[in-house]
């Protein structure tokens, strides 16, 4: 996982500066979305390896250049994201479509899909050929009304009846499952396991406080 962090966030800082900007490093940061420290280190080692060329602009600014070996490392990572990016598309679309069948099979039909983003996508591509109905996607934080053809709610009181919940929220997907779980019985919220969510969670969070307590 730190080698995967490292990549991605590599990857970014080499896509922010090939166009030889004049930026300085906080504006680095705001494109990247990560701390001064590891600008700096991604800095000091771009320019350590020959990746990145850095010249001097009026206003103790620095114009940062993508050098040709940083262009080829540059399509490097960009090959490593395209690969790990397709294997965990596959990987949920699989983990998402074992679910559907399963459903059909205990002949829950009619489907709510909660929490939208990427995972909501692939579980809508998934569904597609099954004999499932996705009557809805329970999201509030989104002001569209249709997502890929689904409509989007706010709250599950806008659907009238339904057989079971999908958690697609990836995000705060342990949490979204225990909202679920306050309403709904166990048989009727279907998680992927590349969610990780702890069935169990709030059972052990309380036996957690009253071992402290005592």
């Amino acid at each position: 996982m730190p080698g995967e962090v490292r990549s991605n966030s590599e990857l970014e800082f080499l896509t922010a500066i090939e166009r030889g900007e004049v930026i300085t490093q906080m504006t680095l940061r705001k494109r990247i979305g990560v701390s001064i420290g590891l600008i700096n280190a991604l800095l000091k080692r771009g320019i350590r390896n020959g990746y990145v060329r850095a010249q001097k602009a009026p206003l103790r600014r620095y114009a940062y250049c993508l050098t040709p070996k940083g262009f080829s490392e540059k399509g490097r990572l960009v090959a490593i994201y395209l690969d790990k990016s397709l294997r965990f598309f596959r990987g949920a679309r699989s983990e998402y479509a074992e679910i559907f069948a399963r459903a059909r099979a205990e002949g829950r039909l009619r489907l709510v899909l909660v929490g939208g983003g990427e995972l909501a996508e692939i579980a809508i591509l998934a569904a597609w050929g099954e004999e499932l109905v996705l009557l809805g996607l329970l999201d509030s934080d989104t002001n569209v009304d249709q997502f890929y053809g689904v409509r989007v709610v706010r709250s599950l009181e806008e659907i009238a009846t339904f057989d079971a919940v999908v958690i697609t929220d990836s995000r705060m997907p342990q949490q979204a499952y225990e909202v679920m779980r306050e309403r709904l019985s166990d048989a009727q919220v279907l998680a992927p396991p590349l969610l990780k969510i702890t069935r169990d969670g709030v059972d052990l969070i309380t036996a957690a406080q009253e071992a402290e307590q005592s």
